[in-house]
């Protein structure tokens, strides 16, 4: 049975999916959580500094916390897959290959994965879900030394990261994301199930191996409505660059 600061830890996550309490917003005095709870302060301080080391909520002594994200922002503090996201909140992750074919790499496959001339790379678009509701399509293009592991991939497979590393020991231990937003095309629109013309968050990464072999590059595209992406900065340490639009 979990500890009542755990309960009471995992209730205000949860709030805080809901929008319960908001980003951006103060969670309530310890006082008030604490009656809420029927529980001392100490115990609610216990469950309030889980969250904060999770980064979920800011802390300030003498200060009420601050929420700072919740389990649905992706946040850009650790490289974490998509299927590890969504576990991390209780939800789960679902994909299914669109369509898989081998192509000539083009010169901006060859310039993000640092390929020879004539190198075939596999070019999959594959679409994913949260409980089995679409909110991600990836346009990822494989290097050619990954590609036969991932073609041998079954088309529904969850987490293709985590296959990957079973399979074959590559652990994606690197990543340089671009974000910005765009319009869906008529196929974005069919199979986000959204208006054409509606925004998406796109993402455009490449990942490679902590050897900094690249992987693969992917252009993904998030539905606006169910995915945000967070960033936690300082000023001894800013992971966040501005970029004038290409």
């Amino acid at each position: 049975m979990a500890a009542r600061h755990e309960e009471i830890a995992e209730e205000l996550r949860r709030g805080i999916d809901r929008e319960e309490y908001t980003v951006g917003s103060l969670l309530p005095p310890e006082t008030e959580l604490a009656a809420h709870y029927n529980v001392s302060r100490g115990t609610v301080r216990q469950a309030v500094a889980a969250l904060t080391a999770e980064g979920l909520i800011g802390s300030r002594q003498g200060a009420r916390r601050v929420v700072l994200a919740s389990r649905r922002s992706q946040t850009l503090a650790e490289l974490r897959s998509f299927a590890q996201w969504a576990r991390a909140m209780g939800r789960e992750a679902t994909g299914r290959v669109i369509a898989q074919e081998y192509r000539t790499a083009t010169p901006e496959d060859r310039v993000r994965l640092r390929l020879p001339t004539d190198a075939q790379v596999l070019h999959v678009l594959r679409v994913r879900g949260l409980d089995g509701e679409p909110v991600l399509l990836e346009r990822t293009v494989y290097a050619d030394w990954i590609s036969p592991a991932v073609e041998s991939i079954e088309p529904d497979c969850p987490s293709v990261t985590q296959r990957l590393l079973d399979d074959t020991g590559l652990v994606f231990a690197y990543g340089e994301h671009v974000i910005d937003a765009v319009a869906a095309g008529a196929q974005d629109a069919d199979l986000l199930g959204v208006r054409r013309t509606s925004p998406l968050l796109r993402v455009r990464r490449v990942t490679t191996t902590r050897e900094g072999r690249p992987v693969e590059w992917s252009d993904d595209r998030y539905r606006s409505d169910a995915v945000s992406f967070s960033v936690h900065n300082s000023i001894d340490n800013n992971a966040l660059a501005r970029k004038t639009a290409e």
